[in-house]
């Protein structure tokens, strides 16, 4: 589908997103820094301030991509995650924890804003962003393909040695960023691009400034578009609180490694498969059922995790969930957002959900340390059941933009 021009971002793309999520570490960091002594209130604490520097951090690292370009911020992204892999194998001190978490949000940062706004940009110099849905999908697919290797592989080798989890996985962090090399910078994101005047350092302040003025416009303006961030994000946060602290849960419980990576691959798996049929379910059951149906099929797996004898089996089938709403979605949002503010809203996007987790994940964490991980599965649930009845009571008497 796509060959030649800035069309082959797309296929570089697909290589990237495989080679930089073979990340080996990624399902099992809480076990092995519990292993090390650290408590469930440190490991929330430490999400915590991975999420507080993503959120101060993700404005400064936009000017880095404004400045430098979007393949020049990937590329220093996949070389800050590498450093940031060692940091947290050899550090024992919850203070280099810290450090380490702090640097790794700012591997993450130089690439969420910059990857899919490449990625959008490159459809619209080809004049295919019409595709994008069928694109997000390819990419969740290998994404999770991806995942499903680096679970499995993951827990394999963390029965013997959790020092070839960590050296694979900064291999493989330096694989991407050669890989990042062959990407084409679009000429779009030059357009409307202030110039530099003054220091770096002015320049940065103006950009935080300018990208504070636009995300209130973006909130007034386009009560759809934030709308759909905060129905997103805070779906991701359950899904991600329970993707860590299912980790400690099933460590606890004598589950292995290997078993807690081949329910991770599992849950891979469906969203997977759930993303590269994003478009044909959303022509199924249109926009309105994507965005009623997949948080009731998210609390019901969440209710089933905290109740039920089986929650592997509801893990997994939150993937479904994960898988859809990653390609829809990021489609929806990406078509009303107009070219000159996509960085912007993007941003604001990736703040949103940081500062979801900085509250829920350390709360899951306190709760779980406290009283019991089931307990607290059982308080998210209940919160997402309550907030439920004013979203859908939000989302009915929301008046559609026109696309």
């Amino acid at each position: 589908m796509f060959r030649r021009g800035y069309a082959a971002n797309i296929g570089i793309h697909y290589t990237y997103t495989f080679f930089s999520n073979l990340n080996l570490t990624h399902g099992l960091w809480m076990i092995y820094l519990a292993s090390r002594g650290f408590s469930l209130v440190q490991l929330g604490i430490l999400e915590g301030v991975f999420h507080i520097t993503s959120f101060l951090m993700e404005v400064p690292t936009g000017a880095v991509a404004d400045l430098w370009g979007r393949k020049a911020s990937r590329i220093a992204g996949r070389l800050v995650a590498c450093i940031s892999l060692l940091v947290m194998f050899l550090s024992r001190s919850f203070a280099w924890q810290l450090f380490g978490f702090i640097i790794t949000a700012l591997g993450y940062n130089l690439e969420s804003g910059a990857g899919d706004a490449l990625v959008y940009d490159s459809l619209v110099m080809e004049h295919r962003e019409h595709l994008y849905m069928e694109v997000a999908g390819r990419q969740e697919l290998v994404y999770q393909s991806a995942a499903i290797f680096a679970f499995l592989i993951g827990g394999y080798l963390a029965v013997h040695s959790y020092q070839a989890v960590y050296l694979i996985s900064m291999g493989l962090a330096l694989c991407s960023m050669v890989t990042a090399l062959f990407f084409t910078e679009p000429s779009i994101a030059q357009e409307g691009k202030t110039p530099r005047t003054g220091s770096l350092l002015r320049h940065i302040l103006d950009s935080m400034r300018s990208q504070t003025v636009e995300s209130v416009k973006v909130i007034k303006n386009h009560p759809r578009i934030a709308f759909l961030i905060l129905f997103e994000e805070l779906l991701f946060t359950f899904i991600t609180c329970l993707f860590f602290y299912l980790q400690n849960f099933w460590k606890d419980g004598g589950r292995t490694e290997l078993y807690i990576g081949v329910v991770f691959a599992a849950g891979s798996v469906a969203a997977g498969f759930t993303a590269i049929r994003a478009t044909a379910i959303e022509k199924r059951i249109g926009e309105r059922g994507v965005l009623l149906l997949m948080p009731l099929l998210l609390l019901i797996c969440l209710w089933g995790v905290a109740l039920s004898p089986w929650p592997a089996v509801f893990y997994i089938i939150t993937g479904c969930v994960e898988g859809i709403l990653i390609a829809a979605v990021s489609d929806y949002l990406n078509k009303l957002i107009p070219s000159r503010n996509r960085a912007t809203i993007l941003s604001f996007q990736s703040m949103t959900f940081s500062l979801f987790m900085i509250i829920v994940f350390p709360a899951v964490g306190w709760l779980g340390q406290r009283v019991s991980l089931p307990v607290a599965f059982l308080a998210m649930a209940a919160l997402g059941t309550a907030l439920y009845i004013p979203y859908v009571i939000m989302g009915r008497n929301r008046k559609p933009e026109a696309r």
